[in-house]
């Protein structure tokens, strides 16, 4: 008889446990919207970097927004479908910049830059040797490559044509 009388004792105890910790009084500390988590505000901060910091570093820059000038490359399907950092065929299209540390024609393979079917098909003029703005996360560094989501691209200058005209 004794056991049942500490066992509900002991319920009454949480019970009224229960029934404190959401009182008004602690219901007042809570606030109906979340907070920032570490990654939000990490994602509005943008840091404007060149394409090779990036590609010496990518776990430094994992989940953040980077901000780079590029000469474009060529549109590509580098990366696409590759399971670890995957990005679908279906709704992206990858492409490459040039690097800048060289006097060769070379692109920064090191780096998957990928962009929205949609969004990318406003683009199809772009020209190699275009000099371009890149404003996106670095989603992962999968192959210990930068895996770059394209969120805004801009065209800051138009590559003269075999002609020499721009």
């Amino acid at each position: 008889m004794r056991y049942f009388k500490y066992i509900k004792s002991a319920m009454l105890v949480m019970l009224s446990a229960a029934v404190f910790t959401t009182s008004a009084v602690c219901l007042d500390k809570v606030s109906a919207q979340p907070a920032p988590s570490a990654s939000t505000v990490e994602k509005t901060q943008v840091f404007q970097v060149a394409p090779l910091t990036v590609v010496n570093s990518p776990s430094s820059y994992l989940n953040k927004t980077v901000l780079m000038k590029a000469k474009f490359d060529k549109f590509s399907t580098l990366g696409l479908d590759y399971k670890p950092a995957f990005k679908s065929s279906d709704d992206y299209i990858s492409f490459l910049i040039k690097r800048d540390d060289t006097t060769h024609d070379i692109p920064l393979s090191e780096m998957k830059l990928f962009m929205q079917r949609t969004e990318a098909e406003k683009f199809i003029d772009l020209k190699t040797d275009d000099e371009i703005e890149i404003k996106g996360v670095v989603f992962s560094d999968a192959l210990g490559d930068a895996w770059v989501d394209v969120k805004q691209l801009t065209v800051t200058k138009k590559a003269a044509d075999d002609n020499g005209v721009k």
